[in-house]
């Protein structure tokens, strides 16, 4: 059998309702509900389990919550045994995956992607950014157009995230232009993403200044498994380079075909998300159908996974 790669997945993956099916199921999982309402400050589980999904899509709700979604379903599937040969995470995803790989401890990281995420919410005004998917071009013709058709503004290709989806992030009349643009030369779609700010762009260089200094006084450790970071789609194991690749990472583009094609080159069959939703699963069975794509995120995909990998289902 090959190796196996783990997934985390980011904004964009909650919905109402995510991680009841394991609160209700594990006390574990309850405890571990309670452990992150006490370190984000926030009435975590009504905000998941009832929503409104208003509340719940705000930038600085949503990333603590998909982080501790996240984690409790890693910590049901590493009591079972599971041992990934590699991480990754698609932006916010990054930090559940250095929270797996023991580098951050789980409280320090969910204070801290609530502060990003205030960060990020305010370091564009409401209204002045915005974000689109294009679907059905070249990286290289996406990029020509954001330089194209900036006209001074803020416009750049924020996330390639493979099976021909780049998104683009800046000022909105900018990411307006280049939708524009990109349909007249041939995109298949172009789909604007309903997200509070524009990330992953210069835009975000107030967020990431502000930030800093949160990350440099967190204690990162050096990590159980390789994770392939965003910024340079390379694998890391040292705390040091996971603290600098989460500060580049702000304004950075998620590089996550790569980070894929990466792990793949180096043997991996077979992916896990462990989360919500199904957003990272998808992209990887578009990249090559041939790979084993599983998910965690309830008790049912939980066991239906651990009974294909041959973890211990039972938990001892």
């Amino acid at each position: 059998m090959g190796l196996t790669g783990f997934l985390f997945p980011g904004q964009g993956s909650q919905y109402v309702g995510m991680g009841k099916a394991l609160h209700d199921a594990f006390p574990q999982a309850r405890d571990w509900f309670g452990e992150g309402e006490e370190s984000a400050g926030l009435p975590l589980r009504k905000l998941c389990f009832q929503g409104p999904d208003d509340d719940l899509r705000k930038t600085e709700i949503t990333q603590p919550a998909i982080l501790l979604v996240s984690v409790i379903a890693w910590r049901l599937l590493e009591q079972r045994g599971a041992v990934p040969d590699f991480v990754a995470g698609h932006s916010l995803g990054e930090y559940s995956a250095l929270v797996a790989a023991g580098s951050v401890p789980f409280p320090d990281a969910l204070r801290t992607v609530r502060s990003r995420g205030r960060f990020m919410q305010e370091a564009v005004p409401a209204g002045e950014g915005a974000m689109a998917a294009v679907l059905g071009m070249e990286r290289q013709q996406v990029e020509k157009i954001c330089r194209e058709f900036a006209a001074g503004r803020v416009v750049s290709a924020a996330n390639f995230n493979g099976a021909g989806q780049i998104v683009i992030s800046g000022h909105k009349d900018a990411v307006e232009r280049v939708s524009h643009q990109a349909r007249e030369q041939g995109a298949r779609r172009v789909v604007p993403i309903p997200v509070s700010a524009p990330f992953h762009c210069a835009l975000m260089t107030p967020a990431r200044d502000r930030l800093v200094p949160e990350l440099d006084r967190l204690p990162f450790q050096d990590l159980a498994f390789p994770l392939l970071t965003n910024v340079d789609a390379v694998p890391i194991r040292t705390g040091d380079q996971a603290r600098e690749a989460l500060k580049r990472q702000v304004t950075s583009p998620v590089r996550w075909e790569e980070s894929l094609r990466a792990m793949i080159q180096s043997g991996v069959t077979t992916f896990v998300e462990v989360g919500p939703g199904k957003v990272l699963s998808t992209l990887a069975r578009r990249l090559q159908k041939d790979l084993r794509i599983h998910r965690v995120e309830d008790p049912e995909s939980l066991d239906a996974t651990c009974r294909a990998l041959q973890y211990n289902r039972g938990g001892e």
